[in-house]
C-alpha cells in the first residue's frame, strides 16, 4: 500500500501514524532522562521483589525461588525419610523460607541506596548489558552487605529449630574433616544466600518484563528509555 494511502487510512481509523510517543532512539535522549528513567525501573524492581518475597510465602509458594535442604543433605534425604526423619525435614524446609521472608524486607533500603547512587557508567553497562545486568549491578553494589544484615535475622529462625543445630553440628564436623565446604557448614549461611538468589531473580524478571514490554514500567521516564532499547 503506498505510503499515503496508508498514512490516510490510518488516519481515518483513528489509529496513531507513528510510533508511541515513548518508542524513541536511545540516542534522542538526555543523559539525565536516561540515569532517571532507569532509576525508576531498578526502584520498581527492587520494591516488587522485596514485597513479593517478603510475606508469607513469599519463597515457600514460589517454585522459582523456594528454597531447598543444602546439597548434601537434600541427596540424603531419601534415606532420612525412609529412617522417619520426613517430618523433621519438612520442618526445617519451612523454617529456612519462613526465615528467608522475614529478613528480606531488609534488603529494601539498601537496595534503593544502590539505586540513588548510581553512576553514569553504571546505567551504561545495564542498559548495554544483557537480561543479568540489574543482577550483576544489584550483586555488586549490595550483596556483601546484605550478606551481614540478613544472616542475624536468618539465625534467630534457623536457632529455633532443634534439626537446624544438629545440621549445624554434623556440618561443622564434615567440613572439619575436608568432606564439606565451611561456607555449607551453617544453615544460616545457607539461607542467607539463598534467599539473596532469589532476591536478585526476581528483580532480574521484573527487567526482563519491562524491556519485553516498556508499558509495564510504572513511570514515564522509565518508559521512554526502555521504549528505546
Amino acid at each position: 500500500m503506498p505510503a499515503m494511502r496508508r498514512t490516510v487510512m490510518m488516519a481515518m481509523l483513528g489509529l496513531p501514524l507513528g510510533p508511541p510517543a515513548w518508542a524513541l532512539d536511545l540516542g534522542m535522549l538526555s543523559q539525565t532522562d536516561a540515569s532517571g528513567g532507569l532509576k525508576e525501573a531498578l526502584n520498581q524492581g527492587a520494591a516488587h521483589a522485596v514485597e513479593t518475597l517478603g510475606r508469607e510465602g513469599g519463597f515457600m509458594d514460589n517454585p522459582k525461588v523456594r528454597i531447598a535442604l543444602p546439597g548434601w543433605l537434600e541427596k540424603a534425604e531419601p534415606l532420612l525419610r525412609m529412617a522417619g526423619r520426613g517430618k523433621a525435614l519438612d520442618q526445617l524446609v519451612l523454617t529456612m523460607n519462613r526465615a528467608a521472608e522475614a529478613a528480606v524486607p531488609e534488603a529494601r533500603t539498601l537496595l534503593q541506596g544502590a539505586v540513588k547512587q548510581m553512576t553514569v557508567t553504571d546505567a551504561r553497562n545495564i542498559l548495554s548489558g544483557g537480561d543479568d545486568s540489574v543482577t550483576r549491578f544489584f550483586r555488586g553494589k549490595t550483596e556483601q552487605e546484605l550478606t551481614q544484615r540478613l544472616l542475624p535475622l536468618v539465625r534467630q529462625h534457623t536457632d529455633r529449630l532443634a534439626v537446624a543445630s544438629q545440621y549445624n553440628k554434623l556440618a561443622g564436623q564434615a567440613a572439619a574433616s575436608g568432606l564439606l565446604k565451611p561456607e555449607d557448614a551453617q544453615i544460616e549461611h545457607h539461607v542467607t544466600q539463598q534467599a539473596l538468589d532469589g532476591l536478585y531473580q526476581m528483580i532480574a524478571e521484573q527487567e526482563k518484563t519491562i524491556r519485553r514490554n516498556p508499558m509495564e514500567a510504572a513511570g514515564s521516564l522509565a518508559r521512554k528509555v526502555f521504549g528505546a532499547l
